[in-house]
């Protein structure tokens, strides 16, 4: 039933029509924390640049950057292209149709994919293994675990470990030898059309309806469950926008860490400055040194608090200071340009930056 529900009802995606190993794992990279719809015009750009695995090893740096971005989560991309050149030398710039050898790939089955969204590493692999290979393995993620918790009616924590290890050998009892690739799609169609994660299931139209024990018991609302999420840690921060003729002043963030690689605003972390601490840390670092008495604008925003998650710095109770200066271009390291409105010299820039 689940099978010919997927072959009637199921989306028509570019990735599903041509569903050769490199497209499979570009769009499941792509997808995960990223709606369909927002993806696909990324996906498009990004297949028009760098149509096979050499052609995404070989992209230089910034330039691999500016094709992801919007799309947030630059570890992704980065891990993409490192998985790349190994295939490239591995496996001659094919993926292997192995599902171990893809789970020891960056990104997408080892500790990497698991600690930039936890859980997403077997995903990513059984995906590519099942629907491009035909290889019997499973493919979990948040719709399938949510179908499997409705149809069990199971109220365990689907966040822990354990719990989605269970939910895993639940779907392998149901998974046909001879679809696993249809099968695992049917799973997540189904989750994202039907058993859908916000507002009640459409259970009418659900080919599973009548197997369903939440829908019986009348708990499908609360399903599934997750573990509380862990306090935002807050801290505050300082910003300096400094504008020229020239342009505004940029600051490439450190290579590791939250947000590597991009250019913001130049910025203090878990740090509250007044003006004047601003303009001697500015003097300090060799860039602009703003005198007294010249016109063009140099504005000191300083957040009282921020929230930081893994994504991005979201900020809260923010006050602005205006002061006088003239923003020259800057004498130091590589890490400071200057980038015009609207272009910003081509650099690459959070989607969403303090």
């Amino acid at each position: 039933a689940l099978l010919d529900w997927f072959y009637k009802n199921h989306r028509i995606l570019p990735f599903r029509t041509d569903p050769s190993p490199y497209h499979v794992w570009l769009s499941e990279i792509m997808l995960q924390q990223t709606r369909v719809s927002a993806a696909l015009p990324y996906y498009e750009r990004f297949l028009a640049a760098l149509p096979d695995i050499p052609a995404l090893a070989a992209c230089e740096e910034e330039k691999l950057h500016k094709l992801w971005e919007g799309l947030g989560y630059y570890s992704r991309v980065r891990n993409l292209q490192k998985a790349a050149r190994i295939v490239c030398e591995q496996y001659g710039g094919q993926l292997p149709a192995d599902y171990d050898a893809l789970r020891a790939l960056p990104g997408i089955g080892d500790y990497t994919a698991g600690a930039i969204l936890p859980g997403s590493g077997d995903y990513t692999a059984g995906a590519v293994a099942s629907i491009s290979f035909g290889i019997p393995v499973p493919a979990v993620d948040g719709n399938v675990l949510r179908v499997f918790s409705r149809l069990y009616n199971d109220p365990a924590a689907v966040t822990e470990p354990a719990v989605k290890k269970a939910f895993t050998a639940r779907v392998m009892e149901h998974q046909p030898p001879d679809a696993p690739g249809d099968y695992n799609q049917a799973l997540m169609e189904l989750g994202a059309l039907v058993c859908v994660p916000n507002g009640a299931p459409l259970c009418e139209k659900c080919p599973l309806a009548h197997l369903c024990a939440a829908r019986a018991a009348g708990t499908a609302l609360e399903l599934p469950r997750k573990a509380a999420p862990k306090p935002r840690r807050l801290q505050p921060v300082t910003l300096a926008l400094l504008e020229s003729p020239a342009g505004f002043l940029l600051q490439q963030r450190p290579q590791k860490g939250l947000l590597a690689g991009l250019w913001q605003p130049v910025l203090w972390e878990g740090e509250a400055l007044a003006a004047g601490e601003v303009l001697a840390r500015l003097q300090a670092m060799g860039g602009p040194c703003p005198p007294a008495g010249h016109g063009a604008g140099y504005r000191h925003r300083r957040a009282g608090s921020a929230a930081r998650c893994k994504a991005h710095l979201q900020p809260h109770r923010v006050a602005y200071e205006r002061h006088p200066a003239a923003c020259a271009r800057p004498r130091c390291s590589g890490r400071l340009r200057l980038g015009q409105p609207g272009s910003f010299a081509g650099g690459v820039y959070p989607a969403r930056c303090v």
